[in-house]
């Protein structure tokens, strides 16, 4: 289980969140050797301050969870969080403007990220799977390659639904073997993240890590 617990982004992005929440995440991701706990930006420097000790990193979301911010503003979002302790970052895109076509502004809207985290950390990209197409799911894929991304990333959590085998295996065939995939959004329990892992998958966000990692089912939506 080891395995799949270095692979795990331990999350809590709900609106009600307290900082009791985010003390038990960084204790249970320091205690599990999690790849690191995604946090909203409002508690990443909390996050950093308890993680300071430990080999895990602090993730934080960008644009989250609609993607409608201007790529201006997801750049300031990006740099005032990694000041504050960040070293991943996992961007919405711009979902109308990928539905519009409008290939020059979703490039736009990721290299805004990429830039601005100017190599301090590793940049997700989140293409909110279940709104989109095969063709609009390819074309995501492609544009954050192009822009630089270090991940593309299937779900929020917050839309109709997140992540699937299928969609992580055309992620996978699309952006080739050396850019990372997460899957994200209703992985709850062992079989579900070792078959999205099979299917090409890096990295796992799930508020459900200890569950998963002790093979339990879970109940939460995220």
């Amino acid at each position: 289980m080891s395995k799949i617990a270095n692979m795990i982004d331990h999350t809590a992005l709900k609106a009600d969140t307290t900082r009791d929440v985010i003390e038990k995440l960084c204790q249970e991701a320091t205690e599990y050797q999690f790849a690191s706990v995604c946090v909203n930006p409002t508690w990443v420097e909390t996050a950093a301050q308890l993680l300071k000790n430990s080999e895990v990193k602090v993730c934080t979301v960008i644009g989250f969870p609609l993607g409608a911010n201007t790529p201006e503003t997801k750049a300031f979002e990006t740099m005032d969080a990694i000041e504050k302790g960040a070293t991943e970052v996992d961007m919405v895109i711009n979902i109308g403007a990928l539905k519009d076509k409008n290939d020059d502004l979703i490039l736009k809207d990721i290299k805004a990220v990429v830039d601005a985290a100017n190599g301090k950390a590793l940049t997700k990209v989140i293409i909110e799977t279940s709104l989109l197409t095969e063709e609009e799911k390819v074309r995501a894929c492609e544009l954050s390659v192009k822009a630089g991304a270090d991940f593309v990333k299937t779900s929020t959590g917050f839309s109709t639904g997140g992540a699937t085998v299928e969609d992580i295996s055309l992620m996978r065939k699309t952006v080739g073997p050396t850019i990372g995939v997460k899957a994200s959004g209703g992985v709850r329990d062992t079989e579900g993240a070792e078959a999205l892992i099979k299917a090409g998958a890096t990295r796992i966000g799930a508020s459900s890590g200890v569950a998963i990692i002790k093979g339990e089912a879970s109940t939460s939506d995220y």
